[in-house]
């Protein structure tokens, strides 16, 4: 095993990926907390989706070198305009992120079946790849994922009055429309950042996993937060190594990292959803006995 870890850590593009994958697992399991608190955790597909037409259309224009300049303001106002519709008009939560993300994905097909076609570059953005990242993407990486990590911990006492309670943080002067829109504002550069690596498909799973899988355990938001960081950043490692490790002898089989961190979560997830079980088993067999 340690022998497979050196052989990973040998290639440049794999230090690259774990650097990468590593702040944005990190971000992503952050904000995830406040999103499935909020419930509005689907908003990382809504995002991820409006990425990929976003991707499409970058394509087709002849940016492709530079993608991310294109996405990046894309992607951020879906997010507000999400943000607006859910607040503002009659087509609430699930149903606007609904309406944005199947139009953006059937937009992007189109503009590709127009140009390029599915080659490997949109596969790529549609699965994930880990060989995908550029030197340039993983400086502009870094640099967002820290400053998404900066802005949370700097408002980290807002953010979480207005996941719990917006009305009483309301009532107590914090502006929660400016803080929905920070909330809003992180989770587009997150999708963003992440989807060259899990794709477009599989990017919302890094928001969601972690939250539930901490919360099975934990109550309150601060351990609930750590935990999901935590759980964020191992599943990320143990599915790249998964990833690389099918790769050698004797399996010489080609297993995706976006699909390998998914599956590790939901098996995380699982183990946590079990012990809460036990746990939940245990007291109330301890309060029969008492009642007896």
């Amino acid at each position: 095993m340690i022998e497979i870890i050196l052989d990973m850590l040998s290639f440049t593009f794999m230090v690259r990926a774990l650097i990468v994958g590593a702040l944005v697992s990190i971000c992503a399991a952050l904000l995830g907390v406040s999103l499935v608190l909020k419930r509005y955790s689907m908003i990382g597909d809504g995002l991820s989706h409006v990425g990929f037409g976003a991707l499409a259309l970058a394509t087709a224009l002849g940016l492709g070198a530079v993608p991310l300049t294109v996405t990046i303001p894309v992607v951020i106002a879906a997010a507000f305009l999400l943000l607006r519709l859910s607040e503002n008009s009659k087509i609430k939560g699930d149903a606007a992120i609904a309406l944005v993300s199947t139009g953006s994905l059937a937009i992007g097909v189109i503009i590709i079946s127009f140009t390029t076609g599915m080659n490997t570059d949109v596969c790529n953005y549609m699965f994930g790849s880990i060989l995908a990242m550029r030197t340039s993407d993983v400086y502009l990486s870094v640099g967002l994922s820290i400053t998404v990590l900066l802005l949370f911990i700097l408002f980290y006492h807002k953010l979480f009055a207005i996941t719990f309670d917006e009305t009483f943080a309301k009532a107590g002067g914090i502006k929660t429309g400016l803080y929905n829109m920070l909330i809003a504002l992180l989770t587009a550069l997150t999708i963003v950042l992440g989807m060259r690596m899990m794709g477009a498909l599989l990017i919302s799973s890094l928001i969601i996993f972690p939250a539930l899988s901490s919360m099975r355990i934990f109550k309150q938001f601060k351990s609930v937060t750590i935990c999901s960081a935590v759980i964020s950043i191992l599943c990320f490692f143990i599915g790249v190594f998964i990833s690389f490790a099918a790769g050698e002898p004797p399996i010489n089989r080609s297993l995706p990292t976006g699909a390998s961190v998914v599956i590790i979560n939901i098996i995380v997830f699982i183990l946590f959803w079990g012990i809460e079980f036990f746990r939940s088993s245990v007291f109330i067999n301890k309060r029969k006995g008492l009642s007896q």
